[in-house]
């Protein structure tokens, strides 16, 4: 089998789906972004038969498996497994590639890059646990080319680097630069539109974001950020990471009566990780205030293997071997917004920095400001913190809004509404980091906002609509063979 040559390639095609991840921080490549799948396709285009699909399958194994890397703790050997069932969706895709270019190049634009999308669309379906390493994040650095973001979500920005990788493997076949001046045309839009004037700066917002660092024990966590908020001049707003508060405050009038102590200074938005008094555990975060808590929200998204197992039945297997976890949190039942430092603010947790449509329901519900709270003392060593909060600025291109991330080991962050970065507290860094935003126009909706996950859904039509067609030429193929008429 390892004398077999296809073998060989299929590795290659491994390693060229790993490629992808360096457009991502660390690496932070982004510029890369644009050609970086243009190897893995062009093995895609040889072969016969099944093999092209294969060499897709073998493309998306080595990218989800190179963009999850660090979830190897808590999801151990599950990981092969979840890369390999995921990576059958580019299997499919691969076919397409073999299928289009360069025999159909006009389609090939069209199709490939929506055929992307619908993976990412798919994967990103909170049941199958959720997205991450979605390619069009990989331009978190670039306002210019997250403009694609306000007009058409994450999705537009990965419709336009599939795009133009199509393009550029059209022209390394066919050496007709043609295709290349046509996808200048497709950006030149979002390219003029990064250039309009900044609108009016509203009333400013004044935001501390409280980071103690990796701290074991919840009694010396609460005391560490405590310390560090109580140094603070008077502030709008001071946010805690995820599980700075590992005690039930309903339960513990003393933290409570602390935490309004510090709220004294301005409104304060705590994470609460701890059994209830029925036993269950949620994360939540909780707004105190000077006469103590006000409001709270509960974690919908979960996150897999890390919050809970799915399938645990047949799966719960993988607590014994692993860190996965060894109960289900309980989630939340959606989205909401609380008015904290004389604003509206749409509070969420961690990973749910990277569902797309929860920063529009929070925006849509009124919210100027988008605060994440995160802890990933788990993967400090990892690429993952940087990764993470980079989808700050994503978040606040797509809705128009400031975005703050403030996380318990590192990374905070906070973005202004085009994406731009504001501040960057690395994982190294400890105590507080100020900072002024300008909260925009309550009533201003960016297209994404109002219009929602339209590209997903022309993707998902496009597609249809080709696999149809590809599926008419199948049959009318068999039916001219000889004797299946």
């Amino acid at each position: 089998m390892i004398a077999n040559p296809e073998w060989r390639w299929r590795a290659l095609a491994v390693a060229a789906g790993a490629l992808p991840i360096l457009t991502f921080p660390r690496a932070d490549l982004g510029w890369a972004a644009w050609i970086v799948l243009a190897p893995g396709m062009a093995l895609m285009r040889f072969g016969n038969g099944r093999e092209p699909a294969v060499r897709g399958w073998c493309f998306g194994t080595g990218y989800l498996f190179a963009a999850l890397y660090w979830t190897l703790p808590n999801i151990g050997p599950a990981l092969l497994l979840v890369a390999l069932v995921f990576g059958t969706l580019w299997g499919v895709w691969g076919a397409a590639v073999r299928w289009l270019v360069p025999e159909h190049p006009l389609a090939a634009l069209l199709v490939l890059p929506s055929g992307w999308v619908v993976i990412e669309l798919v994967r990103s379906w909170p049941k199958l646990g959720g997205p991450w390493a979605v390619l069009g994040a990989s331009q978190w650095g670039s306002p210019a080319t997250l403009e694609l973001a306000r007009l058409g979500g994450v999705w537009l920005v990965s419709f336009v680097l599939v795009l133009v990788n199509t393009a550029v493997l059209l022209v390394a076949v066919t050496r007709r630069w043609r295709y290349l001046a046509a996808v200048a045309l497709v950006g030149a839009g979002p390219a003029v539109q990064a250039t309009r004037e900044e609108p009016d700066p509203g009333r400013p917002l004044s935001v501390a974001l409280v980071q103690p660092g990796v701290i074991h024990g919840p009694a010396a966590r609460f005391d560490a950020g405590e310390r560090i908020t109580a140094t603070l001049p008077p502030t709008d707003l001071i946010v805690w990471g995820e599980s700075s508060v590992g005690f039930d405050l309903r339960r513990r009038t003393d933290l409570t009566a602390r935490l309004a102590a510090l709220a004294a200074r301005g409104d304060l938005l705590v994470n609460e990780d701890a059994r209830d008094a029925g036993g269950r555990i949620s994360k939540s975060t909780v707004l105190i205030g000077a006469n103590g808590p006000r409001a709270r929200y509960v974690k919908t998204r979960l996150v897999p293997f890390g919050e809970y197992i799915p399938f645990r039945s047949g799966m719960g297997w993988l607590a014994r071997v692993s860190a996965a976890a060894a109960e289900d949190r309980v989630p939340g039942s959606g989205a909401v917004t609380m008015r904290a430092g004389g604003t509206t603010v749409g509070p969420l947790i961690c990973f749910e920095s990277a569902f797309p449509d929860l920063g529009r329901a929070v925006v849509r519900r009124g919210a100027q400001v988008i605060v994440y709270q995160s802890a990933t003392s788990t993967f400090q060593k990892s690429w993952a913190p940087a990764q993470h909060a980079s989808l700050g600025a994503v978040r606040a291109a797509e809705t128009g809004r400031p975005v703050v991330q403030a996380a318990l080991t590192g990374v905070s962050a906070a973005f202004d509404a085009r994406g731009r970065r504001l501040t960057w507290q690395d994982t190294a860094e400890r105590g507080a980091v100020a900072l002024t935003l300008r909260l925009p126009d309550p009533a201003s909706r960016t297209p994404y906002v109002r219009f929602g996950d339209y590209v997903a859904y022309l993707a998902v039509l496009v597609s249809a609509g080709a696999a149809a067609t590809r599926s008419r030429k199948i049959v009318a193929v068999w039916h001219k063979m000889p004797g299946m008429g």
